[in-house]
């Protein structure tokens, strides 16, 4: 690792890509690649499958361009990227399994793509790693093959990144300034916030580079995607200032939260750690996180002595301010808001594991390759258990929504008709039904509105076993379903209130 192959940016003429290779190392390089992406693909297709049902947040964004349900309430903080990635599928087609292939092939290709931008600044070897360990996380497999934006940030964020650098290296690089706006616009269309928070050490460089082009396919991709969800505050939520009020507010108050622990609770495999409380995981399920610092610290070092700290201190400084927001100013934890700085740390971890099995010589590099193959066995399998647990969960929580879709469906409760009530959105999605609630974060209509429309459309209220149902819908008919309570409203015509 230290043999001289990357020289340092830093000490680059100007206009000379000091760490471009050329095309047939670049061609050479890219085929361990290509198979770690392929690995990542079929991983997700074995261990996730594409029979998968989709999750309540995946409803919201998949009806909004879907031939399944109307288009669900969309609140404060989602943003359009994940709409318009599915809707090659989505518009024509009801298939959740062919929605997974696509997204699975899709997730593969994206960091295969991320990953050859950094051929220029590190060996093939320590690429194909750092894309193994990204992909061998239970939290990227279970989100590659998900309609969610987070996975989308991290390539974006890697792809991004890269780019810059090779575009500050060479400003005669096209392609690289091409690169910056796509990673830069596939970032904002799925979360602007995560955007700029990824991107403000790119930002802060670009001060003193004076490079015009550059700063202008940055801000060229942020404002693509970001112009879009300011336009849509100002038409659909009261103007910027009252979308970032309401998405702070549906976050749990934006502001001072030391959230650490409960991203470590949510490493067993808590998809949403809302409230976060409980006892700490088992210490081999967060090893590898409170590992993760460390590691990429020790892949600094490795890169100052190799004399290329620009390609490993830039990913660096991205995925801490990536993490920032994650971290300490929101109250809850899911560990899918961490995956764009683990895509980014992935870089510099692999480089201090690389070096950690090349350096030594004699006796001791059988040692640290036998102790560094027994760790990553370790940690493949602690993934894998989080993984099936993962999946078993969830799996079930959408038979469950299924079932009580099949439910209505028996019940008269037929498209068109209308879901309100606990789990309203999710289970409308399978039922083909719209969703409406009177309150809470996804707030679209008055309990008089509900009222009206049950007396033109099949309408069923949704409520907690044993749980008293909304005012609207006492005297309604009640049933058990799947975990449920449905409140089925008379049949629109029979002139029942």
């Amino acid at each position: 690792m230290a043999d001289g192959r990357n020289a340092t940016l830093a000490g680059a003429r100007r206009g000379t890509p000091a760490t471009v290779s050329g095309a047939r190392r670049r061609a050479q390089g890219s085929w361990p690649l290509a198979a770690v992406a392929a690995a990542f693909t079929v991983a997700q297709l074995v261990l996730v499958g594409p029979g998968l049902g989709l999750g309540w947040d995946e409803t919201v964004y998949v009806s909004q361009i879907s031939a399944q349900a109307p288009p669900a309430f969309f609140s404060a903080p989602r943003a359009r990227g994940v709409s318009l990635l599915v809707a090659p599928v989505t518009s024509w087609s009801t298939s959740t399994a062919l929605l997974r292939v696509y997204l699975a092939v899709l997730s593969g290709l994206g960091l295969h793509l991320a990953l050859r931008v950094w051929l220029p600044f590190f060996p093939a070897r320590v690429l194909a790693a750092a894309g193994a360990l990204f992909a061998s996380l239970w939290v990227t497999l279970f989100y590659g093959p998900a309609a969610m934006p987070n996975h989308w940030v991290a390539i974006g964020a890697l792809a991004c990144v890269g780019c810059f650098l090779r575009a500050r290296a060479d400003r005669t690089d096209r392609a690289a300034l091409w690169g910056v706006a796509a990673g830069a616009a596939l970032m904002a269309w799925m979360r602007p916030t995560d955007a700029v928070w990824t991107t403000l050490p790119l930002l802060v460089l670009l001060v003193p580079a004076r490079s015009g082009r550059l700063a202008l396919a940055l801000l060229a991709g942020l404002a693509t995607g970001g112009g879009q969800w300011i336009a849509e505050a100002y038409l659909g939520h009261g103007g910027l200032g009252q979308r970032l009020s309401d998405a702070s507010r549906i976050q749990g108050g934006l502001g001072r939260h030391l959230a650490v622990d409960d991203q470590l609770r949510s490493l067993v495999g808590r998809t949403l750690c809302r409230p976060c409380t409980g006892p700490m995981p088992d210490p081999v399920v967060v090893a590898w996180w409170c590992l993760l610092p460390l590691a990429a610290a020790a892949g600094l070092a490795v890169a100052v002595r190799a004399r290329r700290t620009t390609p490993t201190l830039l990913p660096l400084a991205c995925a801490a301010t990536a993490a920032v927001p994650y971290l300490f100013l929101i109250g809850y934890a899911a560990p899918r808001f961490l995956l764009p700085a683990y895509a980014l740390l992935a870089l510099p971890v692999a480089d201090a594991l690389s070096h950690l099995v090349t350096a030594p010589r004699g006796r001791v590099r059988p040692a640290a390759t036998g102790l560094l193959a027994l760790g990553l066995a370790g940690h493949l399998a602690v993934q894998y258990v989080v993984l099936d647990r993962v999946v078993d969960r969830t799996a079930a929580d959408r038979r469950d929504w299924s079932r009580t879709a099949a439910d209505l469906h028996r019940s008269g409760v037929r498209p068109p008709c209308l879901v309100t009530g606990t789990q309203a959105v999710p289970v409308a999605y399978y039922a083909g039904c719209s969703s409406a609630n009177p309150r809470g974060h996804d707030a679209n209509t008055t309990e008089a509105g509900i009222a009206r429309t049950a007396r033109r459309i099949p309408t069923a209220a949704l409520s907690p076993p044993g749980g008293r149902p909304p005012p609207y819908a006492r005297g309604w008919r009640t049933r058990p379903s799947a975990g449920l309570d449905l409140h089925l409203a008379p049949p629109p015509g029979t002139g029942a209130r």
